[in-house]
């Protein structure tokens, strides 16, 4: 019998040494592993990001139907009223008729309304602000960039921001008579 010592040592010197190496195919599996995990990081904390209801509204700039630039910090010191639409909304329809009708009232004494129509193409938009006579600013939200930073979960939605900038009110429902009513008072109460 031999000593223990030795068939180890010998066990040993046999042996080449071997290391562990990955496959292409485990190496692909870890990479998309990472990968999807990255992924349902961003989209938890992206979702879990929800739409501003206070604090500074979220500065853009849109290119109107008529060709001007609406920029939204240029008019700080007026109330705006930032509605979110599409032509093929049926209560944005409902609710077209309220805001031209608070435009009118309200814009003489600071009040700013525009329009940003979401997934919508040019021409029907145009005919849906030719059919409500409709006179405020109003522009397509190319590549959705506004709604995704203002976080719409669908149309209509408004947002209403004070003469500092502040988002102070956030309707994520259509506009009923009197309710913008309500707010621009409070907000223009010297």
């Amino acid at each position: 019998m031999e000593d223990t010592g030795e068939s180890i040592e010998k066990f040993l010197s046999d042996s080449p040494p071997t290391k562990q190496k990955l496959g292409l195919g485990s190496i692909v599996l870890l990479i998309g592993l990472v990968l999807f995990m990255t992924v349902i990081g961003w989209a938890y904390v992206d979702g879990s990001a929800t739409q501003p209801t206070s604090g500074p509204a979220l500065d853009f700039t849109l290119r109107t139907f008529d060709g001007e630039s609406f920029r939204l910090s240029d008019h700080r010191g007026k109330v705006v009223v930032i509605n979110f639409w599409a032509s093929w909304c049926v209560p944005c329809r409902d609710e077209a008729p309220i805001l031209q009708s608070v435009w009118e009232r309200y814009r003489e004494r600071g009040v700013i309304l525009v329009g940003v129509t979401y997934l919508d193409s040019e021409s029907a938009s145009l005919d849906f602000i030719q059919e409500f006579g409709i006179t405020y600013f109003n522009g397509p939200d190319i590549g959705t960039i506004i709604s995704e930073e203002y976080r719409i979960t669908g149309v209509p939605e408004t947002f209403v921001v004070d003469q500092n900038g502040d988002v102070v009110e956030a309707i994520i429902a259509p506009i009923t008579a009197g309710q913008l009513d309500r707010i621009l008072e409070r907000l223009l109460e010297p």
